[in-house]
């Protein structure tokens, strides 16, 4: 069969998708999504994901694992799921999207995930050692705000976090929906915030743009953006890159005009949601120079691509 040219940068794995709500074995699912992702100091490959029942009882998160990148097994009970009972009681709501950071200097997962309620979206904060259970620590964002992303180490003695707090009600081009980077003493309290990254600079971002969680290399923090483009038909999601300076975070040191995945394929064009590729981070092993992003399509299915990561981050700087 002859291979399709797609005009993305990613190669897409060609069994996608990983994962779809017809196969999901513990219920009846409509959507299996956007997964958090983070490599163990081991090598294994962690993923959160979300996944809304067919029969009601509100979203979940599964854990997910695999060696290979490509063969996962999934734990049974979720890590996430709705719990009026514990720490954040009526806020707990709708689990999805996580974003998960690993920290060598604390040997630590942590876990930052959107609650929607009726008090708006903030931002939870958990922690974890073994993805078996995991520890409340505080809402680190205020409404509108679900996507703070944590950087994978302390700069300057401060942790780093990057957002992108919107106005929602607003029209979205009223909604502010920029990148901030921010800082703190110890994950809770937030300050020095700095506006960083504001949409519009590329015709795949006008409406929006949001962060992901940052993968170091050798040049500087690898950022994986997405973007959020108005059409006559809707929406568009595509994701590309940015690459951030390391001893300070918000230098920009490269920007991609173009994407590097967008809306392609049936499992991307088409589900839930038409036209989307979302991701919350990235996998990078440095080792072979392979850059795993797990995403979801269509808000329906959990996918795969891939790059090399010295190419995107050339990319990154041959841009404006």
């Amino acid at each position: 069969m002859q291979e399709i040219k797609f005009k993305s940068t990613l190669k897409r794995y060609a069994g996608n998708p990983l994962f779809a709500p017809e196969t999901f074995p513990f219920c009846k699912a409509d959507q299996i999504f956007n997964p958090g992702q983070v490599m163990t100091p081991d090598g294994r490959i962690i993923l959160l994901l979300a996944v809304v029942p067919r029969n009601g009882g509100g979203a979940r998160c599964h854990v997910a694992e695999s060696r290979n990148g490509i063969d996962f097994t999934i734990h049974e009970e979720p890590i996430f799921k709705i719990d009026r009972e514990k720490k954040f009681g009526n806020l707990d709501f709708h689990p999805i999207d996580c974003r998960v950071t690993y920290m060598a200097e604390d040997d630590c997962y942590y876990i930052i995930r959107p609650a929607n309620s009726t008090w708006g979206c903030c931002a939870l904060l958990y922690r974890t050692k073994d993805f078996l259970t995991v520890e409340p620590m505080e809402i680190i964002a205020l409404p509108h705000n679900r996507v703070p992303c944590l950087f994978p180490e302390k700069i300057n003695g401060k942790y780093v976090r990057l957002d992108r707090p919107y106005s929602l009600g607003a029209p979205y081009k009223e909604s502010y929906a920029n990148i901030w980077i921010s800082y703190s003493p110890d994950l809770i309290h937030w300050g020095m915030h700095r506006p960083l990254l504001k949409r519009g600079y590329a015709p795949w971002n006008t409406l929006k743009i949001g962060p992901t969680v940052p993968v170091k290399t050798e040049k500087g923090y690898l950022e994986i953006v997405h973007g959020v483009q108005d059409t006559f038909v809707g929406w568009r999601y595509s994701l590309s890159a940015v690459l951030l300076d390391l001893e300070d975070p918000e230098k920009i040191l490269g920007c991609m005009n173009d994407f590097l995945l967008t809306p392609e394929t049936d499992y991307e064009r088409n589900g839930l949601i038409r036209d989307v590729v979302f991701a919350t981070g990235a996998v990078a092993d440095h080792a072979t120079r392979e850059l795993k992003i797990y995403y979801g399509g269509s808000d329906t299915t959990i996918n795969l691509a891939t790059g090399n990561l010295d190419e995107i981050v050339d990319l990154c700087l041959k841009g404006e």
